[in-house]
């Protein structure tokens, strides 16, 4: 078990500078930068939802493709989610200036799942506008083509951070390796491509022969795009976020001494924020103390921001999103929200502060 949170590295390598740095490229490259990308002219960033630095390492004989890219392990942002960090990595901004600072938040009395861009009463995208929520331009303003599921066109989460990108769908995996071939060729200096088939796998199969078989089929698609990208393109890899697998009796709920002072929660099962009834802020953090500091480390709005968690600056539209007490998971556990439901048991988790869901790839290759 982990004595102490790994924190993201807002002021070097983490994933919030890599836009900037292949977009803005630096006389001197950054040392966390691969070789392979600095000054590069032409680049395809291709993000891999829930590739964890750990997950790869122990699985070099899968995967030939990716283990010959150059580079090494940045960190994520906190919570380590694909909401959070799907934003920095396009906004080039940390958690608390983008303002998605989870899963699920709380924004204007409701708590929005992010992902589905919905409330308890159904779609929110007119209720919570998603431009208002996250106000700052993906990709510095610049509108490259963004190659991701046609099933996210218009989706609340992807007007919040690829709004004003040029959508291009896909349907398959062959067909994400079409289309990012298809730009590249065209003559696009730089696309961007994601890919979430690996993350929904680890949820539902854990880190078992499931996930082995779709990173080998993500190797084949690395493979795939070094071999038909125009030669000199650099192909640069990265993720949002790793896993840990939680078995089910690891999934806690809430002991009575702490859930008598909740009124509701956000988050996610590794990452939970609680929201205090009122005037019981201090009852719930020392019951959350006393209970569960074993579990989890415990923090207050005010802590988590002054340790820097969601970087070094905190917009007050960003702390509003906050609870009032955080449970970040040590180990393997998960806290249980009767509210937090998908359809089926997750088996594979993130969104903590552990070096496997915190460290990610960040590699680079040239196209021959």
């Amino acid at each position: 078990m982990t004595d102490q949170p790994l924190l993201p590295s807002y002021d070097g390598a983490c994933i919030s500078n890599v836009v900037p740095a292949l977009l803005h490229p630096a006389d001197v490259a950054p040392p966390w930068l691969p070789a392979a990308a600095a000054g590069a002219e032409r680049v395809v960033l291709l993000v891999i939802d829930g590739l964890g630095w750990a997950q790869l390492a122990a699985r070099r004989a899968s995967t030939p493709a990716l283990h010959e890219l150059d580079g090494g392990p940045i960190t994520t942002v906190a919570p380590s989610t694909t909401a959070s960090a799907l934003t920095s990595i396009s906004t080039g901004l940390p958690p608390g200036e983008h303002g998605v600072v989870g899963y699920r938040m709380a924004v204007h009395g409701e708590v929005l799942n992010v992902l589905r861009w919905s409330t308890a009463a159904g779609d929110a995208r007119q209720t919570i506008p998603p431009g208002k929520v996250q106000v700052h331009p993906a990709f510095g303003g610049h509108r490259p083509p963004v190659v991701t599921r046609a099933e996210f066109a218009r989706s609340g989460f992807t007007l919040a951070h690829l709004d004003e990108t040029r959508f291009v769908g896909y349907r398959t995996l062959g067909t994400l390796a079409a289309e990012v071939v298809r730009l590249a060729r065209s003559g696009e200096p730089f696309v961007y491509a994601y890919y979430e088939g690996l993350d929904k796998v680890c949820h539902e199969y854990g880190l078992d022969a499931q996930y082995d078989e779709e990173l080998r089929w993500i190797d084949h698609l690395v493979a795939t795009l070094l071999e038909r990208l125009p030669a000199g393109t650099v192909l640069v890899v990265t993720a949002d976020h790793g896993q840990v697998v939680v078995p089910q009796d690891e999934v806690i709920e809430l002991p009575s001494e702490v859930q008598t002072h909740v009124a509701t929660q956000s988050g996610e099962g590794r990452f939970r924020w609680l929201h205090a009834r009122g005037g019981r802020t201090g009852a719930l953090l020392d019951a959350a103390r006393g209970t569960l500091g074993h579990l989890a480390w415990v923090r207050t709005r005010e802590e988590a921001i002054a340790e820097g968690w969601y970087g070094p600056t905190v917009t007050d539209a960003a702390a509003s999103r906050l609870g009032d007490v955080l449970l970040a998971a040590r180990g393997t556990a998960a806290f249980n929200d009767p509210n937090d439901t998908g359809p089926y048991q997750l088996v594979g988790r993130h969104g903590s502060l552990t070096e496997d869901e915190m460290l990610v790839p960040l590699l680079a290759g040239i196209a021959r």
